[in-house]
């Protein structure tokens, strides 16, 4: 940018904004302004006269996020605060928005009491080069990264291989060039071998005529002590001890220096602050108009970069599906993204697509002028797990195992054994989140983590080569195993909102645990267990066609007749699974007629009810009414909890009702509600499926319909309506 195109000081009253450099004078004097009020008074002063709403203010400030208006009202009061005496220059407008008052003209900037006419904006010298290539999807990433600079002195720029922190850093740095006059410099200390040499880097950077033995952290600080400059560290990790040396001496003794670093791990230096690069954002795997997927900076990326690479790429709506879904599965990474872009024009994006459980393979190919660690997706992570100590590596690769996120517990139960307790797999997983190896979520109550999927592709390869897969993807299933007997106990006792919030997350973990259970090199034992335990959650979150072919697979597996409780378990399990998926088959009345007699051999009298009730129901869909009665007055006969005495009611109520018995059936039912118990336990609604409560009431309105009484019929079902609602 030249400063012929720079754009114009504004002036208004004793005040002058800058918009390039992002400042506030009053009498030529610096005002402190944050980045977001700052953004406020520009959108206020373009649309001066103008009233501005709070929606399309905060669509300006805060572009592509949800935001609470407090957080504007927040600013406009920061923005007033700075104006002091002039706070009426922004009018609030009663129902409306935000006005700004005051008038605007242009002018040169005030140094000074004096004005000079100077021009805007001074060229910094600087060892940055142009940009050669457009980013794509980080303008809200750039706006964020530039206030920290101009708020807090050191900024680093943390994430995993490939992320785009390099370019993040060095196009912030090219915003931000006016502001330092004495200079942005960029110390690339990539190539670096001996820590000892970034000084001395660092003063080439900046073009320093020091002696290289006089090259030191505090002689390079002491030379640009009185300068305003800006020093970008770039790829600090393998030398991050040195780099944090340089960044502190630089800082402590130049109050006008500002320091962004780019690093797999934080420098740890006094008043640092950190901000971890996120993944590009991704089409959600619903999203299905192609418009809306050419919006997210990862579709866009690869498309610019397949396009680059073969002119004739052309795109259309199934094209772009995949490279929604290629996207997806790279996690959003930059890196991986052009490498695989770049294979777009040789194999086809339906081909790309398929052979993506080959990752490492297929993503080679970057920059010939790039570093060699930037050329492949192998060498990328080659390059970050050269950095890790050994038993950091050793918890990387047993942290594979895991597929979506797990918690602290979890991992320290897989990840331990007799070299690392379970105090040190906390201590390297916290490390390995400080490296950029493993993403932590701590926006919940209970801390979850997960790797990225190239990650997790790498750590398996490692895991296989240290021979540990087949102990570590058992202990494993065996963790989650216990986790899920667990969760059923809980289930009976727990919130049915509450206890989904803290099992439906270990979903992909279960669905990891059984694949491998049922795998030929798996345990089926192992298998039909873990499939018993995670009953209670296939039926609370509604998953009972997965719960069907789980089932299949571990009776198939474990082999019939081995162990009789848990066949009967999974029989139990099977025709539940069979109503609610297939509906009325034969296949239902053979699982429960099993069951009930595994459960009178066993003498499981939990299990006989649950089997009567399904065969009563089996009775009813299947138009045998008679069976389905004496199923009924059977179960009835052998419950053992007193709200299970209630269930037997409604169940002889209804056989009654379909038989066409309505006397009968209303007393048996109007009973059942007379002495109606409320479990203690929520365990019969996992056995009989419904609240007995708002069934039974909901019989009753049937009946008083058909017996001619639509009022009371309709008062009864009012009644439940509200009452089903509540809970």
């Amino acid at each position: 940018m030249t400063p012929e195109s720079d754009p114009a000081p504004i002036e208004f009253g004793r005040f002058t904004l800058l918009p390039l450099r992002r400042q506030l004078l009053a009498q030529g004097q610096p005002i402190e302004l944050g980045g977001r009020a700052f953004d406020v008074l520009m959108a206020l002063i373009e649309t001066t006269g103008n009233v501005l709403s709070k929606d399309d203010l905060m669509s300006r400030v805060w572009p592509g996020k949800i935001v609470e208006e407090n957080s504007l009202e927040a600013q406009i009061s920061l923005l007033r605060k700075a104006l002091g005496a002039d706070r009426e220059l922004v009018r609030t407008i009663a129902g409306r928005g935000y006005q700004f008052t005051g008038p605007i003209g242009t002018g040169p900037i005030r140094t000074g009491p004096a004005v000079a006419a100077t021009p805007a904006i001074t060229t910094s010298p600087t060892n940055l080069s142009q940009s050669v290539s457009a980013l794509f999807g980080r303008d809200v990433d750039l706006r964020e990264i530039a206030e920290l600079v101009t708020a807090h002195r050191l900024v680093t720029l943390v994430g995993p291989g490939g992320i785009g922190k390099t370019q993040l850093g060095l196009e912030t740095a090219r915003h931000l060039q006016p502001m330092f006059p004495d200079g942005v410099w960029v110390a690339e200390l990539a190539p670096l071998a001996d820590p000892e040499l970034v000084p001395v880097c660092v003063a080439g950077a900046m073009g320093l005529s020091l002696p290289s033995n006089a090259s030191s952290p505090q002689s390079i600080a002491m030379a640009v002590s009185r300068q305003r400059l800006l020093l970008v560290l770039d790829n600090c990790e393998h030398v991050i001890d040195a780099a944090a040396r340089m960044a502190d001496a630089l800082l402590r003794a130049s109050a006008g220096a500002s320091v962004i670093a780019t690093s797999r791990e934080p420098l740890r230096v006094e008043g640092e602050y950190v901000y971890r690069v996120p993944a590009l954002e991704v089409p959600a795997a619903d999203v299905e108009h192609t418009q809306d997927l050419l919006r997210t900076g990862a579709v866009k990326l690869f498309i610019a970069r397949a396009a680059a690479a073969d002119p004739r790429f052309a795109l259309d709506d199934r094209g772009a599906a995949m490279i929604g879904a290629i996207c997806r599965r790279l996690d959003g990474i930059p890196l991986a993204i052009e490498l695989a872009a770049a294979r777009a024009g040789a194999l086809g994006i339906e081909a790309l697509a398929a052979r993506l459980d080959d990752l490492f393979k297929l993503l080679t190919g970057g920059h010939r002028t790039a570093l060699p660690r930037q050329q492949t997706l192998r060498a990328t992570l080659d390059w970050s797990h050269g950095l890790l100590s050994d038993s950091e590596r050793v918890a990387l690769r047993r942290l594979a195992v895991f597929a979506g996120s797990f918690g602290l517990e979890s991992a320290s139960a897989v990840v331990a054994d007799s070299e690392l307790t379970s105090e040190d797999a906390a201590d390297l997983l916290a490390d390995l989140v400080a490296k950029s190896l493993v993403v932590a979520d701590v926006h919940h109550a209970t801390a979850q983590y997960r790797l990225l999927d190239t990650t997790r592709a790498y750590a398996l390869e490692k895991l296989m080569q240290a021979n540990e897969r087949e102990q570590f993807t058992r202990r494993h299933a065996e963790h989650y195993r216990q986790l899920f007997e667990r969760a059923a106990a809980e289930s009976e006792t727990q919130p049915t909102a509450q206890w989904l919030a803290a099992y439906r997350r270990h979903l992909d973990n279960l669905r990891a645990a059984l694949d491998w259970a049922f795998s030929a090199a798996g345990d089926g034992e192992i298998g039909a267990a873990l499939t018993i335990a995670a009953g209670p959650l296939w039926m609370r979150a509604s998953l009972m066609d997965e719960c069907r072919r789980r089932v299949e697979q571990a009776l198939a597996a474990a082999g019939a007749g081995r162990d009789p409780r848990r066949d009967m378990e999974l029989y139990a399990a099977l025709a539940a699974a069979l109503l609610y998926t297939k509906g009325p088959v034969l296949e239902i009345h053979s699982a429960w007629k099993r069951t009930l007699e595994i459960a009178e051999r066993l003498n499981d009298g939990d299990y006989r009810v649950r089997a009567l009730w399904g065969l009563w129901v089996d009775g009813l869909t299947s138009g045998d009414f008679r069976s389905s009665l004496d199923f009924a007055q059977q179960f009835s006969l052998h419950v053992q909890v007193e709200a299970d005495r209630g269930v037997g009611d409604r169940m002889t109520a209804i056989a009654l009702l379909y038989l066409g018995e309505l006397s009968a059936a209303r007393e048996r039912i109007e009973l059942m509600l007379s002495r109606y118990v409320a479990p203690v336990h929520s365990s019969h609604v996992i056995r009989f499926q419904f609240d007995q409560l708002v069934m039974a009431r909901m019989t009753l309105a049937q009946i008083l319909w058909l017996q001619g009484l639509p009022d009371q019929a309709m008062r009864a079902a009012d009644i439940n309506v509200e009452y089903a609602q509540s809970i």
